[in-house]
């Protein structure tokens, strides 16, 4: 396999983080896994909230999944399924939320992923956010897709 370095992107405002969130909606498929990481506030949530909206409509409510751990959506293509592993205490409990067969099934956005532990998908894309200025940054890491990182090197520009 080639080496595909991280691609680093400043998003500088909420704007271009929903632009972000609308791009990827259009390229992924059941048995793709984003792992959402970055603390509280870095637009995460705001972020899978974007690509959910953009496969399945803008007026779409989307609340976050901070209490219900699990948010799943209908998608002609096959679930979303939106999750915030921020309160599980062990990664034992995400085989109990039925995680760990949808990230073969499903389009998995998860936020906290560092809650996964041994249970982290090898072909999960990460995308690491931090705020930055009035935007925030994003490196994306996708070790088993180089052609999404060029496309998006291509789309986004790099600051590497």
């Amino acid at each position: 396999m080639i080496h595909t370095p991280p691609l680093s992107i400043h998003l500088a405002d909420e704007d271009a983080t929903t632009r972000f969130g609308q791009w990827w909606a259009a390229r992924l498929h059941p048995g793709m896994v984003l792992l959402l990481e970055g603390g509280i506030g870095a637009g995460k949530t705001h972020f899978a909230r974007a690509l959910i909206r953009a496969r399945l409509g803008e007026a779409l409510d989307i609340p976050s999944p901070t209490f219900t751990l699990v948010q799943t959506y209908d998608d002609p293509a096959g679930d979303i399924w939106h999750t915030d592993l921020y309160r599980l205490g062990h990664s034992d409990e995400v085989i109990e939320l039925g995680l760990d067969a949808a990230f073969a099934t499903a389009i998995c956005l998860v936020e906290w992923p560092d809650r996964l532990g041994r249970l982290t998908p090898p072909h999960a894309i990460r995308l690491a956010f931090a705020p930055e200025g009035e935007g925030r940054r994003v490196e994306v890491t996708a070790p088993q897709h180089p052609e999404l990182i060029a496309d998006a090197r291509r789309d986004w520009g790099t600051d590497d």
